[in-house]
């Protein structure tokens, strides 16, 4: 396994070191593998769970909350995903592609709100945009 060092991983996904490390304190990430000497030490897979958490701040404009909220529903998506593949018992698989499902509607709950909020702002500026144009015209 390749190990990264912070400075990569920073590099790699636009983060500070400060901001991984944050991450890290408050439960967003789990913490890292250790060298000998104590340096953080992460994996591909440390990378792109990063890089989900930066899409999320700003494609989404999610919260340090709301991508904890994401992101536990997405591990949950995943662990039913693992679940369904390796189940060879109808039942099962039926299981969990209905929870699969259930995470995902929540997860399209979370974007919905999101946008609705967008969709807000936007309908307030375009408003004062009239406005301003409005009274420009007179």
């Amino acid at each position: 396994m390749d190990w990264l060092k912070i400075d990569d991983v920073a590099k790699e996904t636009g983060l500070t070191k400060r901001t991984i490390r944050y991450y890290e304190e408050i439960g967003l990430i789990k913490s890292p593998e250790r060298s000998d000497g104590g340096m953080r030490l992460y994996t591909e897979d440390d990378v792109q769970h990063l890089k989900n958490i930066v899409l999320a701040r700003k494609v989404l404009g999610f919260s340090l909350q709301e991508i904890q909220e994401y992101l536990q529903i997405h591990e949950q998506v995943e662990l039913h995903r693992s679940k369904f593949s390796s189940s060879s018992d109808d039942d099962q698989r039926t299981a969990e592609l209905e929870q699969m499902g259930e995470a995902v509607t929540k997860q399209i709950g979370l974007l919905d709100v999101k946008i609705q909020e967008i969709a807000r702002v936007r309908e307030e500026l375009v408003a004062l945009q009239e406005r301003i144009t409005n009274a420009l015209k007179r």
